[in-house]
């Protein structure tokens, strides 16, 4: 919680990102990036703001079936003194294969399992405008058994095609998007998705912004913190064997207000 005073005007800009959902196991789905939200000026000024920051959620245990299930990415949010609290949601985890669940909805939905009729986690739950992010991937339950990408705020996660099953590459995290916000100019990237997990084939890359790798037969990379990127699904070495990795946890989430005095 902070205060400012001015002596005259100010416009004010923010951009909030939430924390990433966790990544799947046996190649399972990405984590879904943390919502994304921005807007170039906040209409009130307000005498005081609280600030929070979501937290990224936790990857999937390893072992088959997982030790433990992966969480999705907390919320962040500004509130203040005659401002309606405006929030972005956590990202969604990625599906998993062992149990098997579908990815959860989100800012950015997570990525589906490699299991048939597994369903992908819808972004920009619940609905704002503008949106927050995109759905997730769809994975194969075939061999290479492959899951899918989590979305990213500028992308929906990469569904695995069969070209992509051909060559043993599991879906890549949905990119996320460009923000100055903090370094003009700089190009950097926010809110991307994990990347999907393989059983005997590639994982997904992780979204630009943040999101991590799906595990090639290791753990799932974590999203980075302060971009709020989804986790990486896990890989595993065989598909009988008790040596399944676990998933990413997901990324940190950052809230940054900028001010420009007159």
């Amino acid at each position: 919680t902070f205060t400012v005073t001015t002596a005259g005007s100010a416009d004010v800009e923010y951009m909030i990102v939430a924390g990433g959902g966790g990544g799947g196991e046996w190649a399972g789905g990405g984590g879904g990036a943390g919502g994304y939200r921005v807007a170039t000026d906040l209409s009130v000024v307000a005498q005081e703001y609280t600030i929070t920051v979501g937290a990224g959620g936790a990857g999937s245990g390893a072992g088959y079936p997982a030790s433990s299930t992966p969480t999705s990415g907390a919320d962040s949010s500004i509130a203040g003194s005659g401002l309606t609290t405006i929030t972005s949601t956590g990202g969604g985890f990625g599906g998993g294969q062992a149990p098997v669940f579908d990815g959860d909805d989100g800012g950015s939905g997570g990525g589906a399992n490699n299991h048939y009729g597994s369903a992908a986690g819808s972004g920009n739950t619940p609905s704002t405008d503008p949106s927050q992010g995109n759905d997730g991937g769809l994975g194969r339950n075939a061999v290479p058994y492959l899951g899918a990408g989590g979305g990213g705020a500028g992308a929906v996660g990469q569904t695995v095609t069969s070209e992509m099953s051909t060559a043993g590459t599991a879906g890549a995290g949905g990119v996320g998007v460009s923000n100055d916000i903090l370094v003009t100019g700089s190009g950097v990237y926010y809110a991307g998705g994990g990347g999907g997990g393989e059983v005997l084939g590639t994982g997904g890359a992780g979204g630009n912004g943040g999101g991590g790798a799906g595990g090639t037969n290791v753990i799932g990379e974590d999203g980075d913190d302060g971009f709020g990127g989804g986790g990486g699904a896990a890989g595993a070495t065989t598909t009988s064997s008790n040596t399944q990795k676990g998933g990413g946890d997901g990324g940190n989430g950052i809230v940054v207000i900028r001010y420009k005095f007159q």
